[in-house]
């Protein structure tokens, strides 16, 4: 009987194929999509994301709302995003942070690194 490759194995939370290099194979890439409310605006919150990333192995945006939230969406590994994630927490921008709302689905690869969007 012949095995598969790992690299066949499909992620259940992200439906796409294990693609990581330590494993010999990729690793299942995923978007997290966080709307983030309070005194988040005028304050230096994007600036502060966009530091903060070039720390995980993250791609994505960070950008304000018209309705006054700022909006981030970023791809990797669910485990480096959630450390992202709660990195921006630790940053000293959780004081500012009245509601976050995430939502995680499959990632569509469309970002080649992390910027500022107006």
């Amino acid at each position: 009987m012949t095995r598969a490759s790992p690299c066949l194995s499909v992620s259940a939370r992200a439906n796409t194929r294990c693609t990581s290099p330590r494993k010999g194979c990729d690793v299942a890439r995923v978007r997290l999509h966080v709307f983030y409310a309070g005194r988040v605006q005028g304050v230096g919150f994007r600036y502060a994301a966009k530091q903060m990333a070039a720390g995980y192995e993250v791609t994505g945006t960070v950008g304000n709302l018209l309705d006054g939230r700022v909006e981030l969406v970023a791809e990797g590994e669910r485990a480096e995003l959630e450390a992202f994630q709660e990195g921006i927490r630790e940053a000293g921008l959780r004081r500012l942070i009245r509601d976050e709302q995430a939502h995680w689905s499959e990632a569509s690869g469309e970002f080649r690194g992390f910027e500022i969007v107006r």
